[in-house]
């Protein structure tokens, strides 16, 4: 088996003595993939260099990680540049998200067309690296929407190898497809048509089969569902851990004995969190028996900072607390408090020690906060969450649902998440809990191995 990937399992710093240190690598792939491979003989993981540590352990032939068999590629800086931040993250991403505001963005001028062809080039360099490494027949399991070119890419080079597709971000459908320009359309619609392709909730799915029917009439999508969620036991050992005492101590020294409202987010527009702290605002301005009893803990992780979209609007992310703030803290009591450390410690004792959790996204594909969060909270907190979360499918019947763009929606929310009789949050809980543990990463590679037609 071979997954690629534009992130892989680890990363790695170099040490004086010529070895290196080596990190887990960030997001929910590698948390949910890595443990699951590590002990295979089998798996080889394809992914790129993402500083110079990394390429520093790759010429030194030192990233294996377990048993997997990690191959780290050395993009050309300025390509790899362009790939990311002008074609993944700052139109695709933007585009699957619904964030592009068309009076002013998205322009497809030269610079634009020159960074698609960094995007294509970056996808022939992922295709010609596992071509070459691939073992006749074998699966391979292609990552997300920064390699969308490599399914159809890799097909032509390699009809004999078994390969899926998975998105992890929402798709947008066949209207946003239409924003792009018609090449770069066809293009990834082709590419990903090729081959089974996985999506978190049904309906990235049809979204993804309407753009395929809307660009390709005469090709029918091969489309399957499956939901990832957390590794419980894993959950269960970090709750045990020192890390987590200690930052759960912390956590006391902070709130008290006042109410917790929680929320923990990288730093990004589709996260939603300027909109949460002005419903939060809209919650003390109306409800004024909460005051000086909750205290709105925003653990908000630095995300993208080489995008001026991004720094803009951590920048508003900042001013939103502050004005919060400023209105309504006391003596006393500061209303909320941002803690921007990347620290997954922190986050589980965040998650053990929540009232309400908010989750408002403007669009995601799944969210595992939503899933985390009830599987590590042992106070029968209330889950506030988006109905634009992939995870929502799933979560709807016990979360209280948070209209991500009606601050007085979310703001009632977060009042009857606060305010619910015992009874009813110990009922809610129980029933998260249960929904949130129904689907494991074993469960979600499973089906990735179903839909490539290899048992």
């Amino acid at each position: 088996m071979i997954v690629v990937s534009h992130r892989g399992p680890a990363r790695f710093e170099a040490l004086d003595d010529g070895q290196f240190d080596v990190y887990p690598g960030s997001g929910g792939l590698a948390a949910a993939l890595t443990p699951l491979l590590v002990e295979r003989d089998d798996a080889t993981w394809i992914a790129a260099c993402l500083g110079e540590g990394d390429r520093a352990a790759t010429r030194a032939g030192a990233t294996r990680v377990g048993a997997v068999d990690l191959r780290l590629l050395d993009l050309d800086a300025h390509t790899h540049r362009l790939h990311l931040d002008v074609i993944s993250n700052g139109t695709l991403w933007y585009l699957h998200h619904g964030l592009f505001d068309l009076v002013h963005r998205p322009r497809f001028d030269s610079r634009w067309h020159e960074a698609w062809e960094a995007y294509e080039a970056v996808n022939r360099t992922f295709t010609e690296a596992t071509a070459a490494s691939a073992d006749e027949g074998e699966v391979v399991l292609v990552q997300d929407y920064q390699l969308a070119l490599v399914p159809g890419l890799l097909a032509d080079a390699r009809p004999d190898l078994h390969i899926v597709h998975f998105t992890h971000t929402p798709f947008c459908g066949p209207n946003s497809m239409r924003v792009l320009p018609e090449m770069p359309a066809a293009a990834l619609i082709d590419s990903m048509a090729r081959v089974p392709c996985g999506f978190h909730t049904d309906r990235w799915a049809r979204a993804f089969a309407s753009s395929v029917r809307e660009i390709r009439a005469d090709v029918e999508p091969r489309c399957f569902v499956s939901s990832l969620g957390p590794d419980p036991e894993a959950l269960a050992r970090e709750l045990e851990s020192d890390g987590v005492a200690r930052a759960a101590a912390d956590l006391d020294d902070i709130v008290g004995d006042r109410l917790l409202l929680l929320r923990t987010d990288r730093v990004e527009p589709a996260k939603n969190i300027v909109r949460g702290f002005f419903a939060y605002d809209l919650l003390l301005e109306r409800s004024p028996e909460l005051r000086e009893r909750v205290v709105f803990v925003a653990m908000l992780h630095p995300s993208r900072t080489s995008m001026a979209e991004y720094q803009a609007y951590a920048n508003e992310v900042d001013a939103a607390a502050a004005r919060v703030n400023e209105r309504w803290a006391t003596a006393s009591w500061t209303p909320v408090v941002v803690d921007s450390r990347d620290d997954f410690a922190r986050t589980v004792a965040g998650y053990r020690r929540y009232d309400a959790l908010l989750v408002n996204s403007v669009k995601d594909g799944l969210n595992l906060v939503a899933k985390e969060g009830p599987l590590c909270n042992v106070r029968d907190g209330v889950l506030c969450l988006s109905p634009e979360a992939g995870a929502f499918d799933e979560l709807a019947g016990p979360a209280l649902r948070a209209h991500p763009f009606d601050l007085v929606a979310t703001a009632d929310a977060l009042r009857e998440a606060l305010a619910m009789p015992a009874e009813e949050r110990r009922r809610r809980a129980e029933d998260l809990r249960l929904i949130a543990s129904n689907r494991t990463p074993a469960d979600w590679l499973g089906d990735q191995f179903t839909a490539s037609g290899v048992r």
